[in-house]
């Protein structure tokens, strides 16, 4: 599913005064932050993931490899931070239509 720009603008609004839910730790990327980043997902469909680290190759392989893992939309990344979408089983946000 690809967000158009409208939709990624209203997600972007949207995301604005949230809060980090899920934040990467020394270990990196492990199993079960991915779990967790699909289990706030789930629950939330619209999040936020601080991702560490100095190096902005490694930083953005890591939010790729975040993306693809959940099977979640990019709708923006700021500095170490990545706002993810995917819509839940039952969906809690309307996205305006494309």
């Amino acid at each position: 599913m690809a967000l158009s720009n409208k939709q990624k603008q209203f997600l972007k609004s949207k995301a604005h005064d949230l809060k980090p839910v899920v934040l990467l730790g020394s270990n990196g990327l492990t199993e079960g932050v991915l779990a967790e980043i699909d289990q706030a997902l789930e629950h939330h469909e619209l999040l936020k993931v601080k991702v560490p680290g100095e190096d902005r190759e490694q930083k953005v392989l890591v939010m790729d490899a975040i993306i693809r893992e959940t099977k979640a939309e990019k709708v923006q990344v700021i500095g170490k931070t990545l706002v993810l979408f995917r819509p839940a089983k039952e969906p809690k946000i309307q996205l305006p239509k494309a």
